[in-house]
């Protein structure tokens, strides 16, 4: 006789790791793919007043593993990506770090109650950029790299200031930062969605990396004394499948038109602020 409790975990695991492929997929075109896995950990795992801490922490690192994964499906694209693109990394890992401390001091409502509007603006400015080309005067070309464009100064630090918000906001939870960060880099003339996804992918890993160490570091330190913030058997599972999930949606975003895939990320970005705007 099959145990109950046995068959419910299994059944769990199963549609935990159906969800983070999907999410996988997802993260490695537009970003999102925490809305597809927090409420499933949090129906999963063990009742307890730090249940939605432990999924969120477990959701951050499970899903890790997947950009990275994503990050090297991407590698041709990022040939030939100008040498500034590689400093927005800094803003990016600092931006996490301070979102991850964040979680420590402020109440979840501050941002719960920005998110749909971020993501809303966010999908709007991306779904907007070709038209918005025509009126902003575009970078200059690059003389180093065919095909690329050499913002000016300001608009590289500017860039770089709202990578620094998008991280922050990464770190702290993360919901959609995909399609904010397509929107800042948008303006920057790395060429094609593909172009701009690719180095997408590597800001998000790099954000995502950073929350997770945090994360993870913290889990090992609350354990010493005898508590839990982590689910390890759940990062196992979800680990691999995001990895599956990564390099299985990044392949089929190669080969789609680069039309198409602007108007897929498009439309994940007010999925995303349509159903938050619900949520609430």
């Amino acid at each position: 006789m099959s145990d109950p409790a046995f068959a419910s975990t299994v059944s769990g695991l199963a549609a935990l790791a159906a969800v983070t492929f999907v999410a996988g997929a997802v993260n490695a075109v537009a970003g999102g793919g925490t809305i597809l896995t927090f409420p499933v950990l949090s129906a999963i795992l063990p009742d307890g007043p730090a249940r939605l801490v432990i999924a969120n922490a477990t959701s951050t690192i499970g899903l890790w593993p997947g950009a990275v994964a994503a990050s090297w499906a991407y590698r041709r694209e990022r040939d030939g990506q100008p040498p500034w693109a590689r400093w927005l990394l800094v803003p990016s890992v600092a931006g996490a770090v301070v979102g991850s401390l964040l979680v420590l001091v402020l109440p979840p409502s501050w941002f719960a109650a920005c998110v749909p509007w971020l993501i809303l603006v966010a999908a709007v400015a991306f779904a907007l950029q070709p038209q918005l080309a025509r009126i902003v005067p575009a970078a200059p070309a690059s003389d180093d790299v065919p095909g690329a464009a050499q913002p000016t100064a300001t608009r590289l630090l500017v860039a770089g200031g709202l990578q620094f918000l998008v991280a922050v906001y990464g770190g702290y939870f993360g919901a959609g930062i995909g399609i904010l960060m397509l929107a800042v880099l948008g303006v920057l003339g790395l060429g094609d969605i593909h172009r701009v996804n690719a180095v997408k992918n590597v800001l998000g890993m790099a954000i995502n990396g950073a929350a997770a160490g945090l994360f993870a570091g913290g889990a090992l330190w609350t354990a010493s004394w005898g508590a839990q913030t982590v689910s390890w058997p759940h990062v196992a599972v979800m680990a691999a499948a995001a990895v599956a999930g990564g390099i299985a949606g990044a392949q089929v975003a190669r080969r789609l038109p680069a039309p198409l895939v602007r108007r897929a990320v498009a439309l994940i970005g007010f999925a995303l602020a349509g159903y938050y705007f619900l949520k609430r």
